[in-house]
């Protein structure tokens, strides 16, 4: 190859398409180098939940706020479908009742309201009334299927904006203008590195210092024995003690001590329950959060088994099948909700480390594009 381009993006997940993205709204040509032969990461093996409540407060909350309304667009242009919308979170402890409360009194909380047990049921007859103090509703979230929407998104970028995709391309090295690749050299103005989970094939003198871990989740598939209605997400009380939006309230200790006495099997392995619906009626339900220094091979039985008995708490689905199950890995810090490292005045290492990059990469990749074009 002897290519030029005003920006080269390293990585074709969703942070790599929201940084082309950007880029190719200011006028910029832009080439994405992937090097497998489409999108295998993060960016497929979530729940396609775009998630704006709960996310940490603040500059990230603002993040998934933006980039929801991006997402919104880019749904109608590539043509991909929003499965529902909204988010359903029934509180069934008193502790779980005052972070829902003590939500709505923050910034965070202004466009959601409180709802009844039977208004939750209005939404998704399926989740167990017994018990139910009441619930959150949030009208933000927006479902996609991400295994689909991915590639829609780098064929529209591609078709529509000009992007430049080249698949199965290894980058070796990017120095000043020259980014060295396993097809040959492009030359770049500037460059844009998104290397997900993968800290040490390029910059890792530069991603070192972050001591970043390697999360490790479990999901699964699940078929319920008949047809249901399922218009809006669930969470519910494990998800309050773990979502930072909601964790990081003073109210919310009393709400994780509890729930580090009762379930404490399943905090221990990072179990909040989401359950999201696709096409075909069945429910991706998840998942767990363990970590380490790389990607754990194999999923473990007990974790399933886990993250069931807490889908069962919530529902009545008698009946109800596992019919996938999968893993999935993502770059993860104590101490921050992305990285953005300059290696280079005209170089940027861009990274999500909570797992959220679905819900805030557009607008994250907005930001860095920004940086780089000021």
């Amino acid at each position: 190859m002897s290519e030029h381009f005003d920006l080269a993006v390293v990585g074709a997940g969703i942070i790599g398409l929201s940084v082309a993205l950007a880029a190719v709204k200011k006028g910029k040509k832009v080439v994405v180098i992937e090097r497998n032969t489409k999108a295998i990461g993060a960016s497929i093996r979530n729940f396609g939940f775009i998630t704006i409540s709960g996310q940490k407060q603040g500059d990230h909350w603002a993040r998934a706020r933006r980039a929801r309304d991006v997402w919104a667009e880019v749904a109608q242009e590539a043509g991909i479908e929003v499965l529902h919308r909204g988010l359903v979170m029934p509180a069934y402890r008193q502790e779980a009742e005052a972070v829902l409360d003590a939500f709505l009194e923050t910034d965070m909380g202004s466009d959601c309201r409180r709802i009844s047990a039977a208004e939750a049921l209005e939404h998704v007859p399926s989740i167990r009334a017994e018990g139910m103090r009441g619930a959150l509703y949030s009208p933000h979230e927006i479902r996609v299927e991400s295994r689909e929407a991915i590639p829609k998104i780098a064929a529209w970028l591609e078709a529509r904006h000009g992007v430049t995709f080249h698949w199965s391309t290894a980058v070796n090295a990017v120095e000043g203008t020259t980014v060295s690749t396993s097809r040959g050299v492009i030359e770049a103005e500037a460059c844009v590195v998104c290397p997900g989970d993968d800290f040490s094939t390029l910059f890792p003198d530069r991603i070192a210092p972050y001591k970043l871990r390697v999360c490790t989740l479990q999901m699964l598939r699940v078929m319920p024995a008949k047809p249901i209605k399922f218009d809006a997400a669930v969470m519910s009380d494990l998800s309050f003690g773990r979502y930072e939006g909601f964790a990081d309230l003073p109210v919310a200790k009393a709400l994780c001590d509890r729930l580090d006495a009762e379930l404490s099997e399943m905090r221990r392995e990072g179990i909040h329950l989401i359950a999201v619906r696709s096409a075909d009626g069945s429910l991706v339900v998840g998942d767990s959060h363990v970590y380490g220094n790389a990607q754990e091979p194999f999923a473990q039985d007990r974790i399933d088994t886990l993250i069931m008995e807490a889908f069962d708490q919530i529902f009545d689905l008698p009946g109800r099948e596992i019919i996938g199950r999968w893993c999935g890995s993502y770059a993860s810090a104590s101490d921050r909700v992305v990285m953005v490292d300059e290696p280079a005045d005209n170089i940027r290492l861009v990274m999500v480390t909570g797992g959220t990059g679905a819900s805030t990469g557009f607008a994250l990749g907005e930001q860095v594009i920004n940086s780089l074009y000021a």
